[in-house]
């Protein structure tokens, strides 16, 4: 930024070798010996003899001149002296303002400065200060002599004229009466406004005109003079230098609120360390993430931000440090004060560079919370897509609990056998193409795909995650949905291929949750339903539906079914009454 012109010289030191009360006094002193003078010659006149008044006479006369040339030269002196004067406080006060102007960036507050010491400087009736934006001047402030901001300034009479030839030009102007100036007498703003006595100076940065400063007076003439446009010209320069550095300021600041403002609304968390391992930024999202307090980056000791991103990280700054290439790596962020639960962070770290893409030796690490990604993708491997998005909290309808559901098992028959004649990628892909149709025939319904086990595929209805009043209506349709999609499948597979469902329905209450450990959890369901509803999908025979007396009962009058003998189930005392489905009757409640 730049700084206060310096003039060289120190003004309030030029003190000059007599001071006007000196010279004063000397006159006093010569009007005296004056009037000594003219008494001698008086009385030198009355005297009797001739010889001594003759020669009086002339003695007194020739002092009487000496007196006088004295005196003349005193007067020129005092005149001289005088005008120095005035020109060493101006020049005081010149220096004085330049030095109040730029002790603010304000430039509001630089502005009123800057105008109010050209009133007092040129004693205008009025001043403005014009600054170029867009190519165009723009009046930015007004000020009269009593130092009030004139408000309206799209209507002030000035000479606009004079103005576009100062800034055109990058001269002064001065002119003591423009009415009779040959120069602008014939300009119709001066002429319309009756404009006398006008200063106009450049303001100047690098030899390029930023603005304009004007002050004139519109009803006495004589008021300005060469030194007063020299005096403003020498002040334009100074008011430039601090205008130009309020103007940086401001948009430095702006630039600066703009950006605090741009990473506290970053969503990820942003973490700047330079080359000595301070940390010079950390936005919110990083303290959020790390449970550090992100309002000043210089609280934030290195050892904080690398103790809590642990060993792995502290590695890969290293690496990039370096080798200078971008590194990143997942991480697993365990709960802290202010995040109660864990985290998974995406961790990018990588050079730091400026605009010019230089590396200055530091690393800027971005941490993306991508725990609610993750989860949500663990939810979409067994909950149609259609109902992801409908999980409003997932974090409670993960916990386990108690409900009343429906659960669907599908096993492919026979498919052990096919093992022993396909090759495993036939095999696999085999099995691929009939759970996308089963799976299909689920998702249609809303069902939530439980897992995988070898040949057989686990649904559940009615879940926190995807509740349901006619869960067992939409079970019942998805398993009719399997057959009917399998039947169009096996059209297009080979005769030695083709592979049927064997498939069971039951309702009842479980436990539903995420199931397992620390390091793995599945989304799934607990409890004799489960159990149940497996011995029932045992027991079909080829392309057949089991269905539970539970089931049949939610379901009466809507399906054709064909009661079978009870039979005993394994883990079960009592014998169970089960029915195989065969159809429906019209059309299920829509899922």
């Amino acid at each position: 930024m730049k700084r206060e012109l310096n003039y060289g010289r120190d003004v309030e030191n030029q003190r000059p070798p007599s001071s006007p009360a000196t010279l004063d006094s000397l006159l006093s002193q010569i009007d005296a010996c004056q009037t000594a003078l003219t008494e001698q010659q008086k009385l030198l006149l009355r005297t009797s003899d001739d010889m001594v008044r003759a020669t009086g006479i002339r003695g007194t006369g020739m002092l009487t001149r000496r007196l006088d040339e004295l005196k003349t030269k005193a007067q020129q002196l005092q005149k001289e002296l005088r005008q120095q004067e005035t020109e060493r406080e101006r020049l005081l006060a010149l220096q004085t303002v330049g030095a109040a102007i730029n002790s603010s960036l304000d430039l509001d507050v630089v502005l009123q400065q800057v105008m109010d010491a050209i009133i007092r400087l040129t004693r205008a009736e009025r001043a403005m200060l014009l600054l170029s934006v867009h190519g165009r001047l723009e009046v930015k402030m007004a000020r009269n002599i009593s130092q009030e901001t004139l408000d309206d300034v799209a209507s002030l009479e000035i000479s606009h004229s004079i103005v576009r030839q100062v800034a055109a030009s990058g001269e002064p102007i001065v002119t003591i009466n423009a009415q009779e100036d040959e120069r602008f007498s014939e300009q119709h703003s001066i002429v319309s406004y009756k404009l006398r006595s006008i200063l106009c100076a450049p303001l100047k940065i690098k030899g390029i005109t930023i603005g304009v400063i004007y002050a004139d007076n519109r009803v006495a003439s004589g008021i300005f003079s060469d030194a007063d446009r020299d005096l403003l010209a020498g002040f334009a320069d100074q008011a430039a230098v601090a205008i130009d550095n309020a103007r940086l300021f401001h948009e430095i600041a702006g630039m600066k609120h703009l950006m605090d403002n741009v990473f506290a609304s970053i969503a990820g968390g942003v973490i700047t360390i330079d080359e000595n391992d301070r940390i010079a930024l950390l936005n919110r999202a990083a303290g959020h993430i790390l449970g550090l307090e992100a309002g000043a980056a210089r609280l934030v000791a290195y050892e904080d931000v690398s103790a809590r991103l642990g060993e792995p990280v502290v590695s890969l700054i290293r690496q990039v440090k370096e080798g200078g290439l971008s590194q990143s790596t997942e991480l697993e962020l365990p709960a802290n004060g202010s995040s109660p639960d864990s985290k998974t962070l995406q961790v990018t770290v990588s050079p730091l560079h400026t605009v010019e893409n230089e590396w200055v030796g530091g690393v800027a690490i971005v941490l993306d919370d991508v725990s609610e990604k993750k989860r949500i993708e663990s939810l979409r491997r067994y909950l149609p897509p259609a109902l992801v998005d409908q999980v409003r909290d997932l974090d409670a309808a993960q916990k386990p609990q108690r409900r009343e559901i429906t659960v669907l098992f599908a096993d492919i028959r026979d498919f052990s056998r096919f093992g022993e004649h396909l090759d495993p990628e036939e095999l696999i892909a085999l099995a691929n193409g009939l759970f996308s149709e089963a799976v299909a025939a689920i998702s249609d319904c809303h069902g939530l795909i439980d897992k995988f086990m070898g040949d057989a595929v686990m649904a559940l209805f009615n879940t926190p995650l995807n509740p349901q009043t006619n869960h067992v209506e939409l079970a019942v349709k998805a398993a009719l949905a399997i057959q009917a999609r399998l039947s169009v499948y096996r059209r297009t597979l080979p005769p030695e291929k083709v592979l049927y469902f064997g498939i069971g329905v039951h309702t009842g209450d479980a436990v539903v949750g995420n199931v397992g450990s620390e390091q793995r959890k599945d989304y799934s369901a607990v409890g004799d339903v489960v159990n149940l509803c497996k011995r029932l999908q045992e027991l079909a025979g080829t392309d057949q539906i089991l269905i539970s007396r539970d089931v049949f009962d939610c379901v009466r009058g809507s399906v054709l079914v064909e009661s079978l003998p009870p039979v005993q189930v394994r883990g079960r005392q009592a014998q169970e009454e089960v029915f195989r489905l065969l159809g429906a009757v019209g059309e299920f409640t829509q899922p």
